[in-house]
């Protein structure tokens, strides 16, 4: 899409999305870095608040820090999001939306595409309204997630989990970013109350169904399979299921030493058993079928040039299918980082940090999804994808379902990540149909 200060705008979506298009740009990695709770995440925060208000829609932030911004029924109550007045009448809502966060350098359409999106689509939707063609029983809300990408704290969909009760608010409370910062001193220097965080009941009881619009973080819709005479594919799927996925952590433990004085013959290294476990992670990985595995992050301790390293830490994620695979790949993994700490004469230690199964959408909500988004993009495929999603957390308490708009590039957590305006367009007017069929 072109966002560039010069391009026309032509759509709200457009308007949207180039009103961020500064926000966060990260010079040394390319790309965009908005990590959860950073001056750029909370003027993104903050940009979908008054745009959200521009809409007349009323905006609440729960105790997880996740933000909700309501269409209601006439003459529904505007009550907060502390379980009170506000509840019975938002009861089986209809909810929409995605994340603002990123990855380190990450693209401009994970997450923000399904923020705007939805907000656009809102347009569409009141417009129809007021032109008569919409009929609304149910209220609707956008919601955006914090730390999705887990890239501050390590766990992926941390507000979502914690919604759902999906992770222990102690151990949530407990995590660390890079400099030290728990994540209750975070959360509690951005107006939450960490004593509050946790599995929220009331909140949950007024989600009836989740819809997240999502840029295709593969190139699925550009295989074979799916393209036309001219070359090209769909550029909108319905999400089928998330695949599993989870994040493991390798502490290496060796002896810190003088890089010049140290004899190679007396050095217990753990970056070069840091290094053939990473390579064992590929060839593992690569005799699965199915299966992904992939060193992303390493970080040895102290980190200096002419020190031989005491530690190194590396994050693992591995994703299959099939979650028996998944947790024997981990497994065997494991056996291989023992052997090799061995004979470097260091010691290794595992630790899981999240885990998510395989999720299937619910089939209801999927089959109204087909029949919604065939109106705008005929034949539209359904998709699996392995990337994991709020939407696939709250899957195990509520319907869900995604929409993909297709990545010509196939390229995602990278500046290359690529949404063309006319997919883009399209998703949004997938999601309103979607979105109008289901209210």
């Amino acid at each position: 899409m072109d966002l560039s200060p010069a391009s026309p705008v032509a759509s709200p979506l457009k308007a949207l999305m180039a009103a961020i298009e500064d926000t966060g740009r990260d010079e040394r990695r390319g790309g965009y870095s908005r990590p959860v709770y950073s001056a750029a995440e909370r003027d993104l925060r903050e940009w979908f608040t008054s745009e959200a208000l521009r809409r007349g829609l009323v905006v609440e932030t729960d105790a997880n820090g996740i933000l909700w911004a309501w269409w209601d029924l006439p003459g529904d109550s505007a009550a907060g999001i502390d379980g009170t007045s506000g509840v019975p009448e938002r009861r089986g809502a209809l909810v929409t939306g995605s994340h603002l966060d990123s990855v380190p350098g990450g693209g401009a359409f994970d997450g923000p595409l399904g923020v705007a999106g939805a907000l656009a689509a809102v347009d569409l939707l009141q417009a129809r309204e007021r032109e008569g063609g919409l009929i609304r029983n149910r209220a609707l809300a956008v919601a955006v997630f914090p730390e999705e990408e887990g890239s501050r704290f390590g766990v992926a969909c941390l507000g979502s989990r914690l919604l759902a009760g999906a992770i222990d608010p102690a151990k949530a409370l407990s995590l660390r970013d890079a400099d030290g910062n728990t994540f209750a001193d975070v959360a509690r220097a951005n107006g939450l109350d960490p004593e509050l965080m946790g599995r929220d009941e009331a909140a949950l009881s007024r989600i009836g169904d989740f819809v997240e619009l999502h840029v295709e973080q593969g190139r699925g819709l550009n295989t074979e399979e799916f393209m036309d005479a001219a070359g090209r594919g769909p550029a909108v799927a319905v999400g089928g299921s998330v695949l599993g996925h989870g994040r493991w952590r390798f502490t290496i433990a060796g002896q810190g030493n003088h890089a010049g004085t140290t004899l190679m013959a007396d050095r217990a290294d753990p970056m070069v058993a840091a290094a053939q476990l990473i390579v064992a992670v590929r060839q593992t990985a690569a005799a699965q079928s199915g299966a992904r595995a992939t060193v992303g992050r390493l970080e040895p301790v102290p980190g200096g040039t002419n020190v031989i390293a005491s530690r190194v830490d590396l994050w693992l994620d591995v994703r299959h299918p099939e979650d028996v695979v998944t947790a024997a790949l981990v497994e065997k993994i494991h056996g291989q980082a023992q052997r090799i700490a061995a004979m470097e004469g260091c010691t290794v230690r595992l630790t899981e940090e999240s885990y998510s199964g395989t999720v299937h959408f619910d089939a209801a909500l999927q089959r109204s999804l087909e029949q919604s988004v065939a109106r705008t993009v005929p034949g539209a495929p359904v998709l699996a994808t392995g990337a994991g999603h709020d939407a696939g957390v709250l899957a195990a308490l509520v319907p869900t379902g995604m929409l993909f708009v297709r990545n010509p590039s196939g390229i995602s957590h990278s500046p290359e990540e690529y949404v063309e305006d006319a997919d883009a367009e399209l998703g949004v007017a997938a999601l309103a149909d979607a979105l109008q069929d289901l209210l």
